[in-house]
């Protein structure tokens, strides 16, 4: 898993609208109307807040055996649990209201080292639930407390595409990271996000989704690659198996 100090633990190129016609820079939505209008298009009946559901996510990561997770979140019980299989093991985490449970192949009893070496902890069962609490419950997540949206909407080309484009930044006690999110124009659907520890060192990882899947009643990307800022190395590929 990618660090991110954001809530679960992404350019800044100045485009802007300078020598363009009047006519076209008064088209730029303003940010509220961006995420209004992209928030409508993911998860048209508010269904996020109240998700009571499962999906399933296949991680490749190059070098390495791929990783199915089973997820299942019930956001109105406070529940997050995620199963994970990889290399023949089977490791399980789940939160709730008042503690957490871990299991190995089966078991609540395990030794320290299968512990250490599958980190099965309540700390990383804490960081899986805002890992994928975060990246599959955008854009929605970017209403919440403690997230700073830029006044500034860009339109920006990015990988063959042309986006409207918003930052954001989070108060310190939520995260670090800068973040950059990318639009289509005419649909808003979430095409792209970019994060950044130091804007300045172009670090950070640079994220591309592709297609759609249907869980509950929302369109969450179906995949998602990911890449370095510098040099644009390929870092792995996360896809929606189910549902379909």
């Amino acid at each position: 898993m990618r660090y991110i100090s954001s809530p679960v633990g992404f350019i800044c190129l100045a485009i802007g609208f300078l020598g363009l016609p009047a006519g076209l820079a008064a088209q730029v939505p303003t940010v509220e109307e961006v995420l209004e209008k992209s928030i409508a298009y993911h998860d048209p009946q508010g269904e996020w807040g109240r998700f009571d559901g499962s999906f399933t996510v296949r991680s490749e990561t190059p070098g390495k055996e791929p990783r199915m997770s089973y997820i299942r979140i019930n956001q109105p019980e406070s529940f997050f649990g995620i199963r994970m299989e990889q290399n023949g093991a089977k490791t399980e985490l789940e939160l709730r209201e008042g503690g957490c449970r871990l299991l190995y192949n089966g078991s609540e009893t395990f030794s320290d080292e299968v512990a250490e070496k599958h980190r099965l902890s309540c700390e990383r069962a804490r960081l899986w639930r805002d890992y994928y609490s975060y990246l599959y419950g955008l854009p929605m997540k970017l209403g919440d407390k403690g997230t700073k949206l830029d006044p500034h909407v860009e339109r920006r080309n990015f990988h063959g595409g042309s986006y409207w484009v918003i930052k954001v930044t989070y108060d310190p006690k939520t995260g670090s990271d800068t973040w950059f999110f990318y639009f289509d124009t005419q649909t808003f659907a979430l095409a792209a996000y970019q994060f950044y520890h130091d804007v300045a060192k172009n670090d950070g990882e640079y994220i591309l989704l592709e297609g759609e899947a249907k869980v509950g009643n929302m369109r969450l990307p179906r995949i998602r690659k990911w890449y370095t800022n510098q040099g644009e190395k390929h870092l792995g590929t996360d896809s929606i198996t189910q549902p379909e």
